[in-house]
């Protein structure tokens, strides 16, 4: 019996020391009222992304859910005014998938809100589903999307400016190796999605890098945030169904809860004095160096003009930052009765080659949900 009460003794000491070093996430500071501010966060109908919105929500912040559901998009925003006491919670339609929805997105928007303070990027996707698209669909929902999103609202970011972009990345980078012979080829099979998952996440932290030189003294600064371990239904999806059941309480133990996950990008978000830092990567509300290909500039200017590519954006639409930006190509659009035929696009490499039209309004119904950083 004693050496049975030693051995709980001890592992009960290890899940101690286990959980205030590596699961327990410091508490996010930062401004303590965000009256007469507007932020933007992606994907914050659950996880994550809520438990972030509720946070600025609390400090008084107009907080827009830009979410791909109506329905759960719509029960957050109601969800968030209850809990926080702030009625300036709502819900706008974004799919971060379709050019075309962002484009949308951005437009409603800049119609309707006449500030932009903060832009959080968490939304984000492991895998893809049953879904079968002619492009890298990781890529497209947790890169070029975001990409796109902040191009298109970064005359308001400008004009608000001190203003900020919080990227939500992961570890997960560090595992990543972008190929740029086969960027946006799709995604089959686990073990790819797996290493999509690692470059995107990578694309995040050089987005963020490449963004910070371009916006240099703008006053619109941008940080990558590893939001931890995290508890979500994302850290179980790539495990057979039999063993989900026997890893969730393991998880509940052992990873963060969302609101825990939520304290870097808050952190981020809302910190004073880190201006100095734009561009860089944090992880635990404090900088972390990363990997040595997420400091490769050459490499982060090679994927912003790759990424402009597959936003179907113009070489030059940067250029000039004062410039409103013009409506982007959607591959997923389907063209107007007027519009000339779509041109053929093909995108090859080592081992993807496919040809088609950008009009894949066709292809079989999306099945995916936008949801919070998995762990990683």
């Amino acid at each position: 019996m004693e050496m049975l009460l030693l051995g709980a003794g001890l592992l009960l000491g290890a899940y101690v020391l286990v959980y205030y070093n590596l699961v327990k996430a410091p508490s996010c500071g930062g401004i303590g009222s965000l009256r007469g501010r507007t932020v933007v966060v992606t994907g914050a109908n659950s996880g994550i992304g809520k438990m972030t919105a509720l946070e600025l929500a609390r400090r008084g912040a107009r907080v827009v859910l830009a979410c791909r559901s109506r329905e759960r998009g719509e029960a957050a925003a109601f969800d968030l005014r209850q809990e926080s006491g702030n009625n300036e919670v709502i819900f706008m339609a974004l799919d971060l998938a379709s050019l075309a929805s962002v484009q949308a997105f951005a437009t409603a928007f800049l119609s309707s809100e006449p500030r932009l303070d903060v832009l959080i990027h968490n939304a984000g996707i492991s895998s893809c589903g049953r879904t079968r698209e002619t492009f890298n669909l990781l890529l497209r929902v947790n890169h070029v999307g975001p990409f796109l999103l902040t191009h298109l609202l970064l005359p308001r970011l400008r004009s608000c400016a001190p203003s900020r972009v919080v990227i939500v990345s992961s570890a997960a980078h560090r595992r990543g190796r972008l190929d740029f012979t086969r960027l946006d080829c799709p995604v089959v099979g686990w073990q790819q999605e797996l290493r999509a998952y690692a470059d995107s996440k990578l694309a995040n932290v050089l987005f963020a890098r490449e963004l910070a030189t371009q916006l240099e003294g703008t006053g619109v600064t941008c940080y990558a945030a590893h939001p931890g371990p995290v508890n979500s239904e994302l850290f179980l999806r790539h495990l057979p169904g039999w063993l989900r059941p026997v890893l969730r309480p393991l998880a509940w133990l052992v990873l963060r809860a969302p609101q825990g996950g939520a304290q870097t990008p808050l952190y981020c978000a809302l910190q004073e004095g880190i201006e100095p830092l734009s561009g860089r990567y944090f992880a635990n509300c404090h900088v972390e160096e990363v990997s040595p290909a997420a400091r490769d500039d050459q490499a982060a200017q090679r994927l912003w003009k790759a990424t402009k590519k597959l936003a179907g954006l113009a070489p030059g639409d940067d250029d000039d930052p004062d410039e409103e930006p013009e409506e982007p190509e959607d591959p997923r659009a389907p063209s107007s009765q007027s519009a000339p035929s779509p041109e053929k696009t093909t995108v090859s490499g080592p081992s993807c080659s496919y040809q088609g039209s950008q009009d894949l309004s066709k292809l079989t119904q999306r099945r995916i949900q936008v949801k919070d950083e998995p762990t990683p």
